[in-house]
């Protein structure tokens, strides 16, 4: 059993070679080794897979506690459009089916299925900007929209970072050619006499110009090469600094900002932008996504608002005293959204953020600190709501991009096939069978409780093939 789930369903293996393993540790002499028998195990163990999420995803929906969830969506086309829904806080998957659209009224068809049943309330969506996801959001939904922050980097990239790198490359192309049309002229006064060297029949040769002319063009090159590649440096730093900016707390001081700040940082990042390609004299087009990436920055300033909204009303339902919600709002939540920043960079690039956030959580529990005389069961209480909460503000549907990308790498092999039992599979090996590096998995951090175990069920559903009747034949060597 631990063959086929390991194999086949985690890893992308076939049934093959399943059957050479045991055949190569010679297991086959204890088991049935053939293609058939296998090929009916594995149809009972996916059949059992898929059995097990539908009834353990009733059971834990059924205890589980009431929460508010942001849902990140977006389409991918491997094996056909599929939709994607997921949860960016415990990366558990609502949804991932096969459709034949992808418009708003699809959308509600089947993320409604996919939510009955859950005790939780959509208060947000992460996506990227397409119609059917925004009406769906708006008309059906009734949450908040929080725009994609790559796409909006990815739309500048497109935009400046990718001509800017054709006239790059064009303008090294010109300092070669110069370099040598210099060297060219070197050798011809180092040649004795003056005489140019002898030459065969064929075309006769280009005129050199003079050393003065030469080194005078290399130079214009050069310098031209050097001002496109700054020009492109700074355009990189401008879109990294969309990045910079775009957060619910500020990362050198660990103080909250407001979404009309943010705005303006970004909205100075983008004319930076714009400036640069008016003076590279790039098309209308590459302007035209400039204004497109634009568009975008008044949903951000909105999503900084809601989220600020959102946590205002959470923290004031605690009915906690005012040094006490002070100390939620300026100092215990921004400490939790440093760290969720500090997660998603290297150890070294976030250690300043993590050492940050404790300076701002340490001094609220010592002696004497805003929130030190409440008893420890308030203080856990109080830190579990303060991390929920600095969940809330999502740019990114990042997790959504990756799995799509994972079911590409999966369905490459089965391309042109219609296989739903094992995308079912991969949804509920994905939700039930992979854990973090804390042993969690997905449904575990969604429900709040620990699932039953998926290989105990299957062991117990499907029957482990009889021994053959034979001994099976040695090969010879």
């Amino acid at each position: 059993m631990a063959l086929h789930v390991v194999f086949v369903e985690i890893g992308a293996c076939g049934i093959r070679l399943v059957c050479l393993f045991l055949q190569m540790t010679g297991l086959n002499r204890f088991v049935g080794a053939s293609y058939g028998t296998q090929q009916q195990v594995n149809r009972r163990v996916k059949e059992a897979i898929v059995a097990y999420r539908r009834d353990e995803s009733l059971r834990l929906a059924h205890e589980m506690p009431p929460k508010d969830i942001t849902l990140t969506q977006d389409e991918t086309f491997t094996g056909g459009l599929c939709l994607v829904g997921m949860d960016p806080v415990s990366n558990y998957i609502f949804l991932e089916q096969v459709a034949q659209a992808r418009d708003q009224d699809t959308w509600q068809a089947l993320l409604e299925q996919a939510l009955s049943g859950l005790n939780c309330r959509v208060i947000q969506s992460t996506s990227d900007e397409a119609p059917g996801l925004l009406a769906y959001v708006e008309q059906h939904l009734r949450a908040h929209h929080s725009p994609d922050l790559f796409h909006v980097q990815q739309e500048l990239s497109k935009a400046v970072t990718a001509p800017l790198a054709v006239k790059q490359r064009a303008a090294a192309k010109a300092v070669a050619q110069a370099e040598e049309t210099l060297k060219r002229g070197h050798e011809r006064l180092a040649n004795a006499n003056g005489e140019p060297a002898k030459r065969g029949p064929g075309r006769p040769p280009k005129t050199t110009p003079g050393l003065e002319q030469a080194t005078q063009d290399m130079a214009s090159a050069q310098h031209e090469h050097q001002r496109l590649t700054e020009q492109r440096a700074l355009v990189t730093q401008s879109i990294r600094g969309l990045s910079h900016a775009y957060h619910f707390v500020d990362l050198e001081r660990g103080v909250r900002r407001n979404g009309k700040l943010i705005a303006g940082d970004i909205q100075q990042h983008i004319d930076t932008i714009r400036i640069i390609a008016q003076q590279e004299g790039l098309s209308e087009t590459c302007l035209e996504r400039i204004k497109k990436a634009e568009r975008v920055v008044p949903k951000m300033q909105a999503t900084i608002e809601f989220v600020s909204g959102y946590v205002r009303q959470q923290v004031c339902q605690l009915d906690l005293a005012q040094p006490e919600s002070y100390a939620m709002h300026a100092h215990l939540i921004p400490s939790y959204s440093l760290e969720r920043v500090a997660a998603t960079r290297t150890v070294t690039q976030g250690e300043p953020l993590r050492a940050l956030a404790e300076r701002l959580r340490t001094p609220l529990f010592e002696p004497g600190g805003a929130l030190s005389h409440l008893p420890l069961a308030e203080q856990s209480q109080l830190k579990a709501e303060a991390t929920k909460l600095a969940d809330v503000f999502q740019r990114s549907s990042s997790n959504v991009e990756g799995r799509n990308g994972y079911l590409s790498l999966r369905n490459h092999q089965l391309r042109g096939l219609d296989r739903p039992r094992k995308r079912e599979c991969l949804t509920a090996v994905h939700n039930f069978l992979l854990t973090r590096p804390d042993g969690t998995t997905a449904a575990e951090r969604f429900f709040g409780q620990k699932p039953r175990s998926m290989f105990a069920v299957i062991l117990g559903a499907v029957d482990i093939p009889p021994a053959p009747l034979s001994p099976p034949r040695r090969a010879v060597a």
